[in-house]
């Protein structure tokens, strides 16, 4: 269950394909580059339990850097392409970074961002300050270093107030390839098995981009690696490599399912068996419509980069109980009141992991006290259980809108403006309001600019009025051209909401 040993038995089977480029490593390719990768970190002094971070675009030397990582006890940081100096300099800092891995595009970020790191490679061109890392391992042993250990990951959260905080679990005990939790849930849950052909559409920087495309790795599949997600390209690599298994965002369903009629239906997805969603609230019409299309192949999951807890449903369970994200496999789920007394099935309250996987926010002992009580720990959401253990998010805690004395959850309001044709993205919002304390807000991005304006506003409302009680519904709509949404379809809503509440009083 590792990567060396399929570098054993079937060397020329392609470990990772760019779908851009074409360019391909084989297992016998990643095998001799991760070992470069470690007996580059070792003949640097670093040691297990050291951590690097990884500024660096989707491309072909990004999970080799992390196998060798893994393969050397370290500890990797794969840091968003997004970033400014600023922020990447703080991570860099904060983890402990003892070398920095960049693209050369990042070259100027990561660059003014480590200036304090001695170990510092550039990949794909030359940056001042930096070897480069192609030449830098060519001098490198491909064989495995003497002490090998298993590494981890340490990933940062993306939240837009305060600075991210490191999630950080223990290492690994055990040799490399030892089992893990997630290889094991990925087996049952989805049938991960060698031969599988997986496309990763979004960041490898992400938790579950990475993590899974390394379970991949694990079973001897290959994974065929998007440079950037675009929705037509999507489909047609699914036909082209036969693709088996996919994870994907719900905003790349919706722009998908956005697509003209006979762009949708041009390509040969039959070979698709398993594609999972996560990481953000999935409308219920999407995903209906989504199961119309692809056939019951799209299962969910609910988790976060802290892995404190972790629900699991079929398509066939979830058209039986529409808008549920499962029931628990890691964690006991338990809703608390505001008081943090448990709540029955039915009600609706802050959901905790009760007993679930352990970890702790790096140098924040403060962060990582705040998210926990005897009850477990928890994401900050907001649902309820019903009487047979299933979830049913009702949305983030710190986006509810309380207008008029009356709680409104955005994400109904958004689910309905979603399914508009002329709605490309959406964000909704409490916005300060004298009379009411808050008043819903949307912002709108518009499949046509030109479009943008009353005459749309008021359609837009009219469309969610007809389907939502008027309190949960914006009472005015702006427009922006994009709205500042992740790269794994997180939507930083803090961002536009800040806007809007700086003048307001204390």
């Amino acid at each position: 269950m590792h990567p060396f040993r399929h570098a054993a038995t079937m060397p020329d089977t392609p470990a990772i394909i760019m779908a851009g480029s074409g360019a391909t490593l084989s297992y016998a390719g990643l095998e001799a580059r991760s070992n470069q990768v470690a007996q580059l970190l070792r003949a640097h002094g670093l040691v297990r339990g050291d951590t690097i971070a990884i500024l660096m675009h989707n491309g072909l030397d990004y999970l080799p850097v992390c196998w060798g990582a893994q393969r050397a006890g370290i500890v990797f940081v794969a840091m968003s392409t997004k970033l400014t100096a600023d922020e990447a300099g703080y991570i860099v800092a904060d983890s402990g970074a003892k070398a920095v891995f960049a693209s050369a595009a990042l070259g100027a970020v990561a660059a003014e961002a480590s200036p304090q790191v001695a170990a510092r490679f550039a990949s794909g061109g030359a940056v001042p300050g930096f070897e480069d890392l192609d030449t830098t391992l060519a001098a490198m042993p491909t064989t495995r270093i003497a002490d090998e250990s298993a590494g981890r990951d340490m990933l940062y959260s993306s939240g837009t107030t305060g600075r991210p905080k490191g999630v950080r679990g223990p290492l690994p005990e055990g040799p490399i390839d030892s089992g893990d939790a997630l290889q094991s849930l990925v087996a049952h849950l989805y049938g991960f098995a060698p031969g599988m052909i997986y496309l990763s559409p979004a960041p490898l920087y992400h938790a579950a981009p990475l993590r899974y495309c390394m379970a991949v790795q694990r079973f001897g599949g290959t994974v065929v690696v998007m440079e950037r997600f675009d929705p037509e390209t999507y489909l047609a690599l699914v036909e082209k490599y036969r693709i088996t298994h996919s994870q994907l965002v719900p905003t790349m369903f919706v722009r998908m399912l956005k697509l003209p009629e006979n762009v949708r239906h041009k390509y040969d997805l039959s070979s698709l068996k398993v594609a999972i969603h996560a990481a953000a609230p999935c409308p219920v019409d999407v995903k209906h419509a989504m199961i119309a299309w692809w056939g019951p192949v799209i299962y969910e999951y609910y988790s976060a980069t802290e892995g404190a807890g972790f629900t699991a449903i079929t398509p066939q369970e979830w058209l039986a109980r529409p808008g549920s994200v499962g029931k628990s496999i890691l964690g006991e789920i338990r809703v608390l009141a505001d008081d943090d007394s448990l709540l029955p099935p039915g009600q609706t309250g802050r959901i905790f992991f009760h007993g679930g996987g352990h970890f702790e926010y790096h140098n924040d002992a403060a962060k990582t006290a705040s998210v926990r009580t005897e009850h477990g720990a928890t994401f900050g959401d907001i649902g309820h259980v019903d009487d047979e253990g299933y979830l049913f998010l009702t949305d983030r805690a710190a986006f509810m809108i309380i207008s008029g004395g009356v709680n409104v959850y955005p994400q109904e309001a958004e689910n309905a403006l979603t399914l508009h044709p002329e709605v490309a993205d959406v964000a909704v919002f409490g916005v300060p309001d004298a009379e009411m304390g808050e008043a819903v807000k949307a912002v709108v991005q518009p499949r046509d600019m030109a479009r943008a304006g009353p005459e749309l506003e008021a359609e837009l409302i009219a469309f969610v009025r007809a389907r939502l009680s008027h309190v949960k519904c914006p009472k005015s709509i702006d427009f922006l051209a994009e709205l500042p949404r992740h790269d794994t379809g997180k939507l930083y809503k803090r961002l536009l909401k800040d806007k809007y509440w700086a003048d307001a009083p204390a």
